[in-house]
């Protein structure tokens, strides 16, 4: 049991990556210093701690994908790699002095709602706490989706390697072995060109071609590091830039999927710069409309698959035997090592699982037929409980960080609303604002390439149904959650406790002892007489 086991905070924050260091940010500017952030890992960083895997960067500008309250003049390149990224938000986690806050090696087991004491219950591997208020931020790319291939188990008893993108082993050595990629998404076009040229031989598994479009990537000059350090407001309309480009390309994705015609165009010419051989540009060219799977970007993507130790199969992978890996096409390739690109537990979140509501009903369950949330925030039957980047929340052509943000204004709003309230309440959504909202959410979403594209994405959960992306600009999504509309919740109250029953007639004295009784009864009348006395006088 830790020495933190059994304490009580105001808040408890999950996860400590962008979403949960931007909370606890946000709560001591807010005045709150009584929170803790839980993290089952033992540092900070959440996905970009996670994923170290060769070529791992983002494919957000840099000074997009920072927080707004901290930005980076020293960013050393316009698409930033992990380390530099992972390096920015243990800055963050110094300068803001969040590290007191802090609970490493805490992963959270289960969190409760107790209905009676109005509050959270959470086991965590290091003990248990209590917490008025919940803020989930353990994010949607957080635990890695591997799939369940027949015979891949006997190829590990042979000794063949397989590990996950987002869990890299640094220590098996790729150098002139043969080495099977599955799965072609934002991590797996990194893989492939940074360890093409160590490899024996690199087999790609590609049950879906993605677009690529070429990667505007650039050292950022000392002078220019400079001149954003001394003037802060170039940093800030250099953000500014970036941010209104996006915006203004949201209406291609979101009611005009036709505009994105000339954008294959130029991912098309892209692909033919590399790829002379006609064979392979027909396995590479995606059957769907551009941005209904998210847009890749990579300068070393193609030129990597068209060297001579690089073998493209235009299927998935559908069974192991022994050493040889079979894909639904029948093509066949053995190899030594087998790496997933196979994305996350988006939809289905694992967290899920663990967050038990005001019924006895966990997450998982209420969430059954599709993840639903009011504004991206909260769900029906789970008060006092948030979650950072929930349902509906992502992006498929801006960063994230704006959408924290916004996210972050309402979790301020939404204590702000409990302290007025008072000790003895707590806020639950109204399940009819949650279907509202999600109503107009998934009627706006039939117009977006991401449902019209003709694609199947990590986007859509089983039933088809997008859960996952904001159909709208992030300034949209900034206004819907400026601040909490308190029609839209019911203010929870503790029952109340049943009257005490009267007490029973006493016994008669049994006849041995009447006068013990009776100097009992005689001793007592002065005790209450000045007691009562006492009360007065204080008054």
């Amino acid at each position: 049991m830790s020495e933190h086991a059994r304490e009580h905070v105001r808040v408890a924050v999950i996860g400590s990556g962008f979403g949960g260091l931007g909370a606890a940010v946000r709560l001591r500017r807010e005045g709150i210093t009584d929170f803790v952030v839980l993290e089952r890992a033992d540092s900070v960083g959440g996905t970009w701690r996670d994923n170290s895997y060769p070529g791992c960067a983002c494919d957000v500008p840099s000074h997009l994908y920072s927080f707004s309250f901290a930005p980076n003049p020293d960013w050393p390149r316009t698409f930033s790699g992990q380390p530099h990224i992972r390096a920015y938000l243990e800055h963050v986690a110094d300068v803001f002095r969040l590290r007191p806050h802090l609970r490493l090696r805490h992963e959270v087991l289960t969190a409760r709602w107790d209905t009676d004491a109005l509050r959270w219950e959470i086991e965590t591997s290091q003990g248990t706490l209590t917490a008025d208020v919940v803020v989930s931020a353990t994010g949607p790319l957080s635990d890695p989706k591997i799939p369940d291939i027949p015979g891949l188990d006997g190829f590990r008893a042979e000794g063949g390697k397989v590990f996950h993108s987002a869990r890299w082993d640094h220590d098996y050595d790729l150098t002139g072995r043969r080495v099977a990629m599955v799965g072609t998404g934002a991590s797996a076009i990194q893989i492939v060109p940074a360890v093409q040229p160590e490899v024996g031989r690199l087999t790609l598994f590609q049950r879906t071609p993605p677009w690529v479009m070429p990667r505007v990537d650039r050292g950022i000059t000392g002078v220019e590091r400079w001149l954003h350090r001394q003037l802060p407001f170039t940093g800030k309309a250099r953000r500014g830039l970036l941010w209104g480009i996006r915006e203004l390309q949201v209406g291609a994705f979101t009611k005009r999927p036709g505009e994105l015609g000339l954008v294959e165009s130029l991912a098309k010419a892209n692909m033919h710069r590399a790829v002379k051989d006609p064979a392979l540009r027909a396995k590479l060219t995606p059957s769907y409309r551009i941005g209904c799977k998210r847009i890749l970007l990579s300068n070393d993507y193609y030129p990597a698959l068209a060297r001579p130790n690089v073998d493209v199969v235009a299927s998935g992978l559908a069974e192991v035997r022994g050493r040889t890996l079979v894909a639904a096409d029948g093509t066949e390739a053995e190899v030594d090592a087998v790496v997933f690109g196979t994305g996350f537990h988006v939809t289905d979140m694992p967290i899920a699982d663990r967050v038990v509501g005001a019924g006895g009903v966990t997450l998982a369950e209420a969430w059954k037929d599709g993840m639903e949330s009011l504004r991206g925030a909260t769900a029906a039957g789970f008060p006092n409980w948030m979650t950072i980047i929930g349902p509906n929340t992502g992006l498929g052509n801006s960063s994230m960080i704006l959408m924290i943000e916004s996210q972050l204004n309402y979790m301020a709003d939404f204590l702000r609303r409990l302290r007025l309230l008072g000790d003895g309440a707590a806020l639950a959504p109204r399940p009819s604002a949650v279907a509202a909202w999600n109503r107009r959410v998934q009627a706006r979403m039939e117009r977006t390439v991401w449902k019209s594209g003709g694609c199947d994405s990590w986007y859509l959960d089983a039933s088809g149904r997008n859960t996952t992306l904001w159909p709208g600009t992030t300034s949209e999504f900034r206004r819907a959650t400026r601040a909490v509309d308190i029609g839209e919740y019911e203010i929870v109250r503790a029952p109340e406790k049943p009257p005490a029953e009267p007490a029973e007639a006493a016994e008669p004295a049994e006849a041995a002892e009447p006068a013990e009784s009776a100097e009992a009864a005689a001793a007592a009348k002065p005790k209450r007489a000045a007691s009562r006395g006492e009360k007065e006088a204080t008054a």
